[in-house]
C-alpha cells in the first residue's frame, strides 16, 4: 500500500527499532497521527531529551544523566563487590530484583569473533584499572548463557584471576515455578552444578 511520504518515512523509522515489524510500525505510526498533537510532540521531546542528556557513566559505563551515575555515587553500595554485565539493560534487570547491593561494570557487548568483536572492543581495560585501585574484592561475572556470553565469561575469568580478586559466576538453573520434566539437559546439569546446601 502506498502511504504519503512522511507517513512511509515514519513507518520505516519505527521498523528499524528492535522487535518492531511492519504491522506494529504501521499501528504506531497511525496511532501517533491520530493522537492529539501534544502527545506526539511529548514523545518527540522525550526522545530528543534522552539523546541529548544521557551518556555513559565514566566509572561503570551505565547510562546516566549525572557523572558518576547514581549507583556509583551511592555511599550505601558495597564497592568491594563488582558485577560485570554485558549491556546497560542488564543493570536494570538486576536492579529490578532488588537484592544486589554492590556496583557494576558494563562491557557494552560480548566477545564475538564472527562479528568482529574482540577484547579490544569491550570495556576490559577500564575493568582492569578499577581492580588495580584495590577496593574490589569480588567480581561477579553476569554475562548471558549464550555461546558468546560463556566465551566472554571464560576470558574474564582468565584475565581477572591473576589480579588476586575472587571471581564468581551467576548460577544457572531451573526458573522459579518451572517443571523439572520440561527443563532441557543443559539447564538441569547447571542446576545440579550450582546447587547449594539447604
Amino acid at each position: 500500500m502506498s502511504y504519503p511520504r512522511p507517513v512511509a518515512r515514519l513507518i520505516e523509522e519505527f521498523k528499524r527499532l528492535p522487535g518492531i515489524g511492519s504491522r506494529t510500525a504501521q499501528r504506531l505510526a497511525f496511532y501517533l497521527l491520530s493522537a492529539p498533537p501534544e502527545e506526539a510532540l511529548r514523545l518527540a521531546e522525550a526522545i530528543r531529551e534522552a539523546r541529548e542528556k544521557t551518556f555513559y557513566c565514566s566509572v561503570c559505563g551505565n547510562f546516566t544523566d549525572t557523572d558518576p551515575c547514581s549507583i556509583c555515587s551511592d555511599a550505601r553500595r558495597d564497592k568491594g563487590v563488582l558485577c560485570v554485565v554485558e549491556m546497560p539493560r542488564d543493570v536494570a534487570a538486576i536492579e529490578r530484583a532488588g537484592c544486589f547491593k554492590g556496583v557494576y561494570h558494563v562491557l557494552h557487548g560480548v566477545l564475538s569473533p564472527l562479528d568482529g568483536v574482540g577484547p579490544d572492543k569491550l570495556r576490559l581495560q577500564e575493568l582492569v584499572l578499577r581492580l588495580h585501585e584495590g577496593e574490589v574484592k569480588e567480581v561477579i561475572i553476569a554475562t548471558s548463557s549464550t555461546t558468546e556470553g560463556e566465551a566472554t565469561a571464560l576470558y574474564l575469568k582468565r584475565l581477572l584471576k591473576p589480579l588476586g580478586v575472587k571471581v564468581s559466576r551467576l548460577a544457572y538453573g531451573l526458573p522459579v515455578g518451572a517443571e523439572i520434566e520440561l527443563a532441557d539437559e543443559e539447564t538441569i546439569s547447571r542446576a545440579l552444578e550450582g546447587r547449594k546446601e539447604f
